[in-house]
């Protein structure tokens, strides 16, 4: 038992109206849903109402991470399995249910404080088709065999690696993918360590550092390379911020570069990404976070006040 998706992620912005344009036409080709009376913007990347939720509120971080279980049985036991490790559950408000889009919720943080929802009964827009605004053929949310497995993943600053993988593990249900010793490149850095619980290789990972945000990146994976090829020179041609240039990443094999958000916070533009079979996957270690390329970029954007 456990969450199955990362379903959707909030977001605290000082500049609406630079992501807004940053997140649609501009570069990641996301299709604005509405914008509600709060000031919410809603972004959508399939058939959900939303997968990203700009929040006006000056954060430049994440202000919450939404993950899917699939119904409501699934959603008590989650809870009652919180409340019982001595989490503390908040149920959500009716107020929030609306901004979130869901039939229900419940809030709570992990160990290192990062704020988490559980939901059920996610909106769905099928009679209005995801229309990316850019010319792209979409994002993958989905395994091949219809598998939901969310908008992408994150990687996260937290303060307590064991603490942390014991919440993500032995509470939220999730497997771990491997591991990267991200000291034999990135001295300092120690080691990362990458969960999943769907086929996507990783849903969340890792890096124990003593940071005033969470947000290190989120990733969105494309249906098609040329379209990452093309968004790669894009921002080139632009002059859009990029913090690590084209390559391949040893574990999950995804073909991606990193361009700078609004926010300063990074985010991972790819293709190709790895699948896990549960039954057969062995978990690895790695030294090296890329195979080729993800050199860093000099001309990278200053992160937002």
């Amino acid at each position: 038992m456990g969450v199955t998706a990362f379903g959707y992620l909030g977001i605290g912005v000082s500049d609406m109206e630079r992501w807004r344009e940053f997140a649609t036409t501009g570069v990641l080709g996301l299709e604005e849903t509405e914008v509600a009376e709060d000031g919410t913007v809603y972004l959508r990347m399939d058939e959900y109402h939303h997968r990203f939720a700009l929040h006006p509120t000056g954060e430049n971080d994440l202000v919450y991470m939404g993950f899917e279980v699939p119904g409501e049985q699934a959603f008590e036991e989650m809870a009652q399995k919180l409340r019982k490790s001595g989490v503390a559950v908040t149920p959500g408000t009716e107020e929030e249910k609306a901004n979130r889009k869901v039939v229900d919720l419940i809030k709570f943080k992990d160990p290192s404080g990062i704020p988490l929802e559980i939901y059920h009964g996610a909106l769905q827009l099928w009679e209005r088709p995801f229309k990316p605004s850019r010319n792209i053929a979409g994002f993958k949310t989905k395994a091949d065999d219809g598998t939901q497995m969310g908008l992408g993943h994150t990687v996260l600053f937290i303060k307590d690696m064991k603490a942390t993988e014991a919440f993500w593990r032995d509470i939220l249900g999730m497997k771990t993918s491997d591991y990267i010793d991200l000291d034999f490149a990135l001295p300092g850095l120690g080691t990362a360590t990458f969960f999943h619980c769907n086929p996507r290789h990783h849903t969340v990972a890792f890096v124990e550092m003593n940071v005033p945000r969470f947000l290190q990146h989120f990733m969105l994976e494309l249906n098609e390379f040329d379209d990452v090829g093309h968004t790669y020179y894009k921002c080139q041609d632009e002059g859009v911020p990029m913090s690590m240039n084209l390559g391949k990443h040893t574990n999950d094999h995804m073909l991606s570069f990193y361009l700078v958000s609004p926010s300063g916070f990074d985010i991972e533009y790819g293709y190709g990404g790895r699948l896990i079979d549960d039954s057969k996957w062995t978990v690895q270690k790695h030294i090296a976070p890329s195979v080729w390329g993800h050199r860093p970029v000099q001309s990278a954007g200053a992160p937002a006040s």
